[in-house]
């Protein structure tokens, strides 16, 4: 069998090189949001470029997948939050069915968190207070409506129109049912805890690598 020219370049590239820190799961926050915090402030110390980026995977109405990268906007005892319009298709794939999955990923700390839950929608006084807190600019392009339309679809929107796309838009807060922490070593010999949701308590589990 012939080794591709696109194989042998990837063969070629390094992965999990250079100084990578530690992580001992003995020393794990008691909730997985304290413990993402304490290693998203570790990617804000180290520089890692927008931090707060997340891959959003969502379900479409044919159950296959779907992903895209968002950012994160806020993070509490109610789960991580992002915006969005409920008019796009991720919106319209929420609706449908709230069961999403976030992944962030630091390369250059070779870490990776990955989230499991629902995604539920905050209500109208989070979706104001996000709506105005953008620049004029994105409000403008939120309020025309035109997210994942084919350009050239260019109709002018009628002011009906552009109050719905404002008014629909939303704040969502994915509520965990697991997240689990990767620490990637050199070595291959990973470190990767899971916490699960037991109620309004956590397990932990040491998981192989």
């Amino acid at each position: 069998m012939t080794v591709s020219a696109t194989r042998l370049l990837l063969r070629e590239l390094p992965s999990l090189a250079g100084q990578l820190p530690d992580f001992d799961p003995a020393t794990a926050a008691g909730t997985p949001q304290d413990q993402f915090v304490a290693w998203l402030r570790g990617a804000i110390a180290a520089g890692i470029r927008e931090p707060h980026a997340m891959t959003l995977g969502t379900v479409d109405a044919d159950g296959r997948p779907d992903a895209r990268v968002l950012i994160l906007k806020d993070l509490d005892e109610r789960g991580w939050h992002f915006a969005s319009s409920r008019h796009s298709p991720k919106g319209h794939q929420i609706t449908a069915s709230g069961d999403v999955a976030l992944t962030f990923y630091w390369p250059a700390l070779g870490r990776q968190v990955r989230i499991r839950g629902t995604a539920v929608d905050l209500g109208p006084d989070a979706a104001a207070a996000d709506f105005w807190a953008r620049s004029a600019e994105a409000r403008a392009n939120a309020a025309l409506g035109r997210q994942s339309r084919a350009v050239g679809d260019d109709a002018p929107e009628t002011g009906a129109e552009i109050s719905a796309a404002t008014a629909g838009w939303a704040v969502y807060a994915v509520k965990p049912a697991s997240v689990e922490f990767w620490q990637g070593r050199s070595d291959r010999c990973h470190v990767r805890l899971r916490y699960e949701a037991r109620g309004d308590s956590w397990t932990t589990t040491r998981l192989w690598a």
